[in-house]
């Protein structure tokens, strides 16, 4: 569920910060201040189930980085037409790495 909502806490926050580049509607004051109270949810409680799941914040915070520069990445390319570069494409699937590290305990267990 921590996944989850983070997943869909990320692909907001990226129409909340970078749609305003490609629709009109993006633009909108309403926009940035209502679509702040979805994605801060989802952060807030994304954040919340994984530490009672992790009990440890830095398993946390490399799954929010990681998950966020992978959507950043994708969005950007699909939406924007921005394709990425050698060096962002290794970013890309560093990030991938650092998710799978982190959750790769799960496996392990």
């Amino acid at each position: 569920m921590a996944m989850l909502v983070s997943f869909i806490g990320h692909i907001i926050a990226w129409f909340h910060m970078q749609g305003q580049f490609k629709y009109e509607w993006a633009r909108s004051l309403w926009f940035v201040i209502f679509g702040g109270i979805p994605i801060s949810l989802c952060f807030f409680y994304g954040t919340r189930w994984y530490y009672e799941y992790f009990g440890n914040y830095w398993f946390v915070r490399p799954i929010g980085f990681g998950m966020a520069t992978f959507i950043f990445g994708i969005m950007t390319w699909l939406i924007l037409n921005e394709l990425p570069d050698t060096r962002t494409i290794i970013c890309l699937f560093l990030s991938v790495i650092i998710v799978i590290i982190q959750l790769s305990h799960l496996i392990i267990k």
